[in-house]
């Protein structure tokens, strides 16, 4: 009896005590590059690391956790997020320089380490400003862009696991793949160390702007997307392969391919999470059968969907 009586309460009532501050019902979709989704049942920003670890340890076990960094690579269903979601702001987003290395939060954004390992003239992160998201999306995925990946400058990370342990991986640890690492899901990255070396500050703004530039000009950068949508098959360019299926500037509702680049979804303006997770599947469907190949998702999709809603996933 007491048992049911404690599940029965509000979610927010059984969570510890923190020093950051939680918030029940918290709209997700304004937070995220997408502008669609449903809100967390309760959204958790941590002050600091020993915040989040202190958290993570005195949660019931019956709690899902979800981390979101700025909502890049994310697509939050309409019917959102049940369980908490933890948002890691400015406690995690430091940026440090020590000879030719830079230590990150995983809140940093990607582009902002970027410009300072630019300023201290240290050469070989460059690519980091072509990757939309944090430092810690970036290491959940291992996220690449124009020739490098982070599985090349990674030194270290430290994350925190479900239970609130803290450990600190070597690139053995956190086994890199295409798009992909081996760290399991529930831990949380709070920081990292990147090598680079030194070099011409002139020649390392000069890359960092030709890249930004290559950026807008080949990506829809100002509109509401989420970045690449489906990852590279095996040899092949997805982007190819959609628009060879005939999927450039296809529509649901109000999303829409990229007519730029069109391994990129558009929310037009009033586009829901289920427009745009139906338009990808139709894109999937469509490139299977002309092409053959099942494309998998690089966007990572969470939450329920809205009562009455249904999307059909490709068959993978």
């Amino acid at each position: 009896m007491m048992a049911a009586a404690m599940a029965n309460r509000p979610l927010i009532a059984r969570l510890p005590a923190v020093r950051g501050r939680y918030a029940e019902n918290a709209p997700l979709g304004p937070v995220t590059w997408f502008r669609v989704g449903g809100p967390a049942e309760v959204m958790f920003r941590p002050v600091d690391a020993e915040d989040l670890a202190g958290f993570l340890a005195g949660k019931p076990d019956d709690v899902p956790v979800t981390i979101l960094g700025v909502g890049s690579n994310l697509l939050v269903r309409d019917g959102g997020v049940a369980g908490v979601v933890v948002r890691l702001g400015r406690g995690f987003a430091a940026i440090d320089v020590e000879g030719e290395g830079v230590t990150a939060g995983a809140g940093a954004l990607d582009v902002n380490v970027a410009l300072v390992a630019r300023d201290a003239g240290i050469a070989g992160l460059e690519f980091l400003s072509g990757v939309p998201g944090t430092i810690g999306g970036a290491l959940r995925m291992n996220a690449g862009a124009y020739g490098a990946e982070i599985k090349d400058v990674v030194v270290d990370a430290r994350a925190v696991d479900g239970e609130g342990g803290v450990h600190d991986l070597d690139p053995q640890d956190l086994g890199f793949g295409y798009r992909s690492c081996a760290v399991p899901r529930d831990w949380i990255f709070v920081s990292a160390r990147f090598r680079g070396r030194l070099g011409d500050r002139a020649a390392i703004a000069s890359r960092t702007e030709e890249i930004r530039t290559a950026r807008e000009q080949t990506q829809p950068v100002r509109s509401r997307t989420g970045g690449s949508t489906f990852a590279n098959p095996p040899g092949g360019k997805a982007w190819e392969l959609i628009d060879r299926a005939g999927c450039r500037g296809l529509t649901r509702g109000g999303a829409q391919v990229s007519e730029k680049h069109c391994n990129f979804l558009i929310n037009t303006g009033n586009a829901t999470a289920a427009d745009l997770e139906a338009l990808g599947e139709e894109v999937r469907r469509r490139v299977f059968e002309t092409a053959g190949v099942g494309l998998e998702w690089e966007i990572q999709r969470i939450g329920v969907a809205a009562e009455g809603s249904l999307v059909q996933e490709v068959g993978r």
